[in-house]
C-alpha cells in the first residue's frame, strides 16, 4: 500500500455537538447537546492547514493560538509520540465565545485527533475525562461527547455521569448578543462562599431539574430552572438575562437560564409551535439592546459521532 493511500485510510471524521451547561442551578454539574455542530476532516500532510468554513471561520482558521491543533500538539507530546502535521477541513456552527460549549467541542476535538494519528490506546472514558480536566469542569463536556441532558462529576480522579433523553418535542431557543464573554471574566464575578439559603434553593432547584428531564415534566423548568448561585452576580455582564427571565412560564416558554457562562440565554421550549409567539415576546423584552440572534434547537440525543470510535478500540 503506497503512503499517499495509507494516509487517505487513516483519515478522521468527527461531529460534536454544541452544548448548553448549567441550565440554572446545575451550577458546573448539568448540560444539555444541542444539534448544532462542529464538524471535522483531517489527514496527515506535509504540514498543519486548516480550511475552516461556517461560523468564526477566520479565527478557526487560525495556525496559531488555536485551541484544537493546541491540544492536539500538546497530548502528542505528553505521550512521547511525534506530532504529525494535519490537512484540517473544519466546518463550524457553535458561537464562539458564547456559552455554547466552543472550547469543550474543541478540546474533545483536539484530543480524540491526538488518539487517532498517535494511536493511542485510549478508551472514550479516558479521553473524556482528559477533556474534563482540561476544561476544569465536566458538565459542556460531558454532554458534547455523550449528547442528551447529562449531570456530571469528578471523583477520585474519574467522572461520573448519567444521562438522559429529553422528550423529543421540546425546543431550545438560544439567544446570542452582538458581543461575546471570556469564560474567564463570567467566572471573576462570582463570591467565594454562598449563605445555606441559597445553597438549599440551589439544591431543590437542581433536583427537580434532573427529575424534570428524566420525566419529560416541563411544567416543572421555571422552578427548577432557577438558580441563585451563579446568574445573579452574572447578570450584571450577561445584559439580555434579567430581561429574558421574567418569561418563563409564559408565551410556551418553559425555563430560562443562562446558557453556560454566557452571554448566551437559553430558553428551553415546550414544542416547535410555540417558537413565534416566544420569539415575539423574547423581542418585545429586549426592547432597546441591540438585536439578537435566535438559534434554534432541539436537544441532540447523540454525543460525538464520526471516527473516534476507531481510535478508542
Amino acid at each position: 500500500m503506497s503512503e499517499e493511500l495509507k494516509a487517505r485510510c487513516r483519515a478522521f471524521r468527527l461531529r460534536l455537538p454544541a452544548t448548553s451547561a448549567n441550565l440554572g442551578p446545575g451550577f458546573d454539574a448539568a448540560a444539555i447537546a444541542l444539534d448544532f455542530y462542529l464538524e471535522i476532516e483531517a489527514e496527515e500532510a506535509p504540514e498543519f492547514a486548516i480550511a475552516a468554513s461556517g461560523r468564526d471561520q477566520e479565527r478557526c482558521g487560525k495556525l496559531d493560538d488555536n485551541l484544537i491543533l493546541s491540544v492536539y500538539k500538546r497530548i502528542l507530546q505528553r505521550c512521547d509520540r511525534p506530532v504529525v502535521p494535519l490537512a484540517i477541513r473544519m466546518k463550524n456552527g457553535i458561537p464562539l465565545g458564547m456559552g455554547c460549549g466552543s472550547s469543550a467541542a474543541g478540546r474533545l476535538a483536539g484530543i480524540a485527533l491526538a488518539v487517532h494519528f498517535g494511536e493511542l490506546d485510549w478508551s472514550s472514558q479516558r479521553i473524556l475525562e482528559e477533556a474534563c480536566e482540561l476544561e476544569g469542569h465536566p458538565d459542556n463536556a460531558a454532554a458534547c461527547w455523550l449528547g442528551g441532558f447529562v449531570t456530571a462529576a469528578s471523583a477520585g480522579g474519574k467522572v461520573h455521569m448519567a444521562q438522559v433523553t429529553p422528550p423529543a418535542e421540546w425546543r431550545a431557543l438560544v439567544v446570542i448578543p452582538a458581543e461575546s464573554l471570556a469564560t474567564v471574566k463570567a467566572r471573576a464575578v462570582l463570591p467565594a462562599s454562598y449563605s445555606r439559603a441559597d445553597a438549599v434553593a440551589n439544591i431543590q432547584s437542581v433536583s427537580l431539574l434532573g427529575l424534570a428531564f428524566a420525566q419529560g415534566r416541563g411544567d416543572l423548568l421555571s422552578i427548577a430552572m432557577q438558580d441563585r448561585i451563579h446568574q445573579p452576580y452574572r447578570a450584571v455582564i450577561c445584559p439580555l438575562l434579567p430581561r429574558l427571565l421574567p418569561l418563563a412560564g409564559s408565551h410556551g416558554i418553559l425555563g430560562v437560564a443562562l446558557s453556560g457562562a454566557g452571554p448566551a440565554v437559553l430558553v428551553i421550549m415546550a414544542n416547535e409551535a410555540g417558537l413565534e409567539g416566544a420569539a415575539h415576546a423574547i423581542r418585545q423584552a429586549l426592547e432597546g439592546i441591540p438585536e439578537a440572534e435566535f438559534m434554534v434547537s432541539g436537544v441532540s440525543q447523540y454525543g460525538a459521532s464520526g471516527d473516534w470510535e476507531r481510535a478508542s478500540l
